[in-house]
């Protein structure tokens, strides 16, 4: 098993991926809350007092699934990127995080083809001397 340390985390490449995972964990919240609303604004729309909280039940509902999953992916995007700078700074005065992987790989692993070998006589032009 080898070790590793974990010296720098990108910062984009951090924030990106903590977006996406926000917005997919924002993703499924708002599917949670957005069917709520619309089964309560569905469930009003039976009242014959309740057709304004029905109307803003479903449209509500609507607007959970959009705008959750917006929030959260904002919002995971700029503290991912602050946690890398973060990260960073103390990486610098600890080392890192260290980490202990291990190689899955099963078989042997040719090596790579011979490269052509670079030869400078065969390119060497003498002045006065034209190639074209």
């Amino acid at each position: 098993m080898a070790k590793m340390v974990v010296k720098r985390i990108g910062i984009l490449s951090a924030a990106k991926i903590s977006g996406i995972t926000g917005a997919g964990i924002g993703l499924i919240f708002g599917l949670i809350y957005g069917l709520i609303l619309m089964t309560v604004g569905a469930a009003m729309m039976t009242q014959n007092e309740g057709a304004m909280g029905a109307g803003f039940g479903i449209v509500g509902g609507l607007a959970m699934i959009i705008l959750i999953p917006a929030f959260y992916g904002a919002f995971g995007f700029i503290f991912g990127a602050i946690y890398a700078v973060i990260y960073n700074v103390a990486a610098g005065f600890v080392g890192g995080m260290e980490m202990e992987l291990e190689s899955t790989e099963q078989g042997y692993l040719a090596p790579p083809p011979p490269q052509p070998q670079w030869d400078p006589a065969s390119t060497y032009q003498t002045p006065g001397q034209n190639r074209y």
